[in-house]
């Protein structure tokens, strides 16, 4: 598989196609000079692209390539799908006409053949060979020239070697493939099926580097960063403020110090633990309280760590993520005490109402009262409906003004659910870097089960960031942190190992 496969997205075989079957004319332009097609990107372009790409590679433990699907609604589709139709219908055309024309069908099964050829594994030299024997060009070519071309019988035999190649999951598709009749229709199927095919042996080629790929991430990353730092020494400066920053939160007595009710279920150190403990402050502990403070971070600060600068969108995205999750938690959490317990009994209702309250989530962060005003509306007509539906009494007047004068208050700040609720994911995801999500999911607290899933996702994410940029900068971060924390031998291999 060639590397830029890596980078590039699938292309159609039918736009690729269309190509081969006419000439391509440079585009011109109103004085009639010559348009070049696409101007060479510039070194730091494409320097900071393959950064992103090391980056996303490095977090993603899942990263794998998909197709582009245009809305069929969108010009482009629209445009994309009358190209398509269009190049089809031609094929069909030229194999209908007496005598047969094969010109579009031999460049098509040369493309199958390179197609097929890019799936083998080294050991199949058996398959290797029936491959080149039975597509094997020239003699396509003769048989064309003298009519001999038996496009649907070819067609048919390219099925059963996409049998042998492809994945469990497309066998399925192929089978379909081999009820078709019609040589130009078989032949796009063909191509669509193989399209799919490029792609699996894709991503299991990517999945499987994985480990190189993370390992090859880091050092990049690591030595594009001391290349920097080399020029500009001071480029550790708000690193070393947000790492002191985490340092203070944790050693400032608050004026009590009662015991909070575990989040997670299990022993999880609380954000106040360390003023509440004689034990002296650890990297791991700095640092986490350093990465949890980035989820509330001011977007007007611009003293960003600039360790984190290649994720402050992603580290944005969580935090907006992670507000989301608050209200949507809150606003479950009120509605609960309102209703009557069967409604909370299914998950069918509980679904129905979450996607009601994620609809406007995105409104929630620039109009919060206008966004919770609506919601409060919905949640008490879901709540009506559904009692209804189940021969219950509906809520009274009162209950029903009092839950939507609730749910509507969950967009101030200083709510008291939401506060609870934003504390109880705080600690969660404080309990996912030391102990991981699977373990900090059990026994959630009151308010966090039904949200359970988005959880999951959210604290998934916030784990493979911390942990990448561990690995990245962690030599970078013990040299600060041996000024922040009492020495200790096992320092090196607790910043960098988490």
């Amino acid at each position: 598989m060639q590397d830029v496969e890596d980078n590039v997205p699938l292309e159609d075989p039918a736009v690729a196609e269309s190509r081969s079957c006419k000439p391509r004319t440079p585009e011109r332009n109103q004085k009639g000079k010559s348009i070049p097609e696409a101007s060479t990107p510039r070194l730091t372009d494409t320097g900071n692209d393959v950064s992103k790409l090391s980056n996303e590679i490095g977090m993603n433990h899942d990263f794998h390539k998909e197709e582009k699907v245009l809305p069929p609604s969108s010009v482009e589709g629209k445009i994309k799908e009358t190209m398509h139709n269009a190049f089809w219908d031609h094929l069909k055309e030229q194999l209908s006409a007496t005598p047969p024309d094969y010109s579009c069908a031999l460049e098509l099964l040369k493309e199958i053949k390179e197609i097929l050829l890019s799936l083998l594994l080294p050991r199949q030299n058996r398959l290797r060979s029936e491959i080149e024997e039975s597509l094997n060009t020239d003699l396509l070519k003769q048989e064309a020239e003298h009519g001999a071309l038996n496009v649907l019988h070819l067609s048919k035999h390219i099925l059963s070697m996409m049998t042998l190649l492809c994945a469990p999951v497309r066998d399925e598709a192929v089978q379909k493939l081999d009820n078709i009749t019609d040589s130009a229709q078989l032949l796009r199927g063909i191509f669509q099926v193989l399209g799919l095919m490029k792609r699996d042996r894709m991503n299991y080629t990517i999945q499987s580097l994985q480990p190189h790929r993370q390992e090859h991430s880091i050092q990049y990353e690591r030595a594009k960063f001391q290349e920097l730092l080399n020029k500009q020494p001071s480029l550790l400066d708000h690193t070393t403020r947000w790492l002191t920053r985490a340092a203070a939160d944790l050693t400032t007595l608050p004026p009590a110090c009662p015991e909070a009710p575990d989040p997670c279920g299990v022993a999880c150190p609380s954000p106040n633990e360390a003023a509440c403990s004689p034990e002296p402050l650890s990297p791991t502990m700095v640092l986490s309280q350093g990465f949890l403070n980035l989820l509330l971070w001011d977007p007007d600060d611009e003293e960003f760590p600039e360790t984190l600068l290649a994720d402050r969108a992603r580290l944005q995205e969580l935090q907006s993520q992670l507000l989301h999750l608050t209200i949507l938690a809150s606003v479950l959490l009120v509605t609960s005490s309102f209703s009557a317990s069967v409604l909370f009994g299914s998950p069918q209702f509980v679904d129905k109402l979450k996607r009601r309250i994620k609809a406007f989530m995105e409104e929630f962060n620039s109009r919060p009262e206008e966004a919770m005003l609506t919601v409060s509306e919905q949640v008490s007509q879901e709540i009506h409906q559904s009692l209804k539906n189940m021969g219950l009494a509906a809520l009274s007047s009162d209950n029903t003004a009092s839950l939507m004068g609730q749910l509507q208050d969950i967009a101030h700040k200083e709510n008291c659910v939401r506060n609870v609720i934003d504390q109880r994911i705080h600690l969660f995801l404080k309990c996912c870097l030391v102990l991981g999500v699977q373990r900090s999911l059990l026994g959630l607290p009151g308010g966090l089960t039904l949200i359970e899933a988005e959880l999951a996702e959210l604290g998934q994410k916030f784990v493979s960031l911390t942990h990448h940029n561990q690995q990245v900068f962690g030599p970078y971060y013990t040299e600060i942190l041996k000024t922040l924390t009492p020495s200790s031998q096992a320092l090196e291999a607790e910043v960098e190992s988490p």
